[in-house]
């Protein structure tokens, strides 16, 4: 049986979430009472945030692949890492990795493309919503991509640091998020929303005016675990 193997740690309330869908998701598919075998790398979320305020991609790529390659040293057999914004220098990484990585950002286009939509918003962190990572992989799954305006993209990341990643799910603050994407629908015409950081499942717990809301951690997951089982 193959090892997974998982940068988490970006941040901590996401890594739990991971794990237990990693268990439940795998228990549903096997039926045997069995768990799969999972190796985690969790890394400090401090030392990446000071690296992407500073645009530092290539000591990104340079510190997420030390850790990719702890993994690997581990015996995990392929990987994945358990957050959006690191998914800027995924390629990069994926480069330099001696194991398989399944890319957060390519399963997710790919389930939207399912959906037919021609256009769905973006939050995430800062450096999610100005990068065009998502907005490439969109294109190329036949849909437009649109991010915040400037004080919502403020306001948004301000939030995810101070509370969110901490664990505080605050019900003004889901307000808010939930206020910035009907104006996302009324104003941009987005048919959905990605929910581009793993965080963000664990406030925005329920879909809203009549669009999917794209929960990135679980369509990243159900691709691990297919990969797990039938790769």
């Amino acid at each position: 049986m193959k090892r997974i193997g998982m940068i988490g740690g970006m941040g901590p309330e996401s890594t739990l979430d991971y794990y237990r869908l990693l268990i439940e998701l795998y228990r549903e598919k096997a039926k045997d009472g069995s768990s799969p075998e999972i190796i985690i790398n969790s890394m400090d979320l401090d030392t990446f945030m000071k690296l992407a305020e500073k645009k530092d991609w290539d000591g990104i790529v340079a510190w997420l692949s030390e850790g990719i390659e702890v993994l690997h040293k581990a015996g995990a057999d392929f990987g994945f890492i358990s957050a959006n914004t690191p998914h800027i220098v995924f390629d990069r990484i994926s480069e330099l990795s001696h194991i398989p990585l399944i890319s957060i950002v390519d399963t997710t286009c790919a389930r939207i493309k399912k959906f037919g939509l021609k256009k769905v918003g973006l939050l995430g962190t800062r450096t999610t919503m100005e990068n065009d990572f998502y907005g490439k992989a969109g294109f190329k799954n036949g849909f437009e991509v649109f991010a915040p305006n400037p004080d919502e993209i403020d306001y948004i990341h301000s939030k995810l640091m101070t509370e969110i990643e901490l664990g505080n799910f605050l019900d003004e603050t889901r307000n808010r998020l939930l206020d910035i994407i009907k104006r996302m629908i009324d104003d941009n015409s987005i048919e959905g929303v990605i929910l581009g950081c793993t965080e963000l499942p664990l406030i925005l717990t329920k879909e809203k005016f009549g669009i999917p809301f794209f929960n990135t951690t679980r369509i990243h997951v159900e691709s691990i675990i297919e990969y797990y089982l039938y790769k």
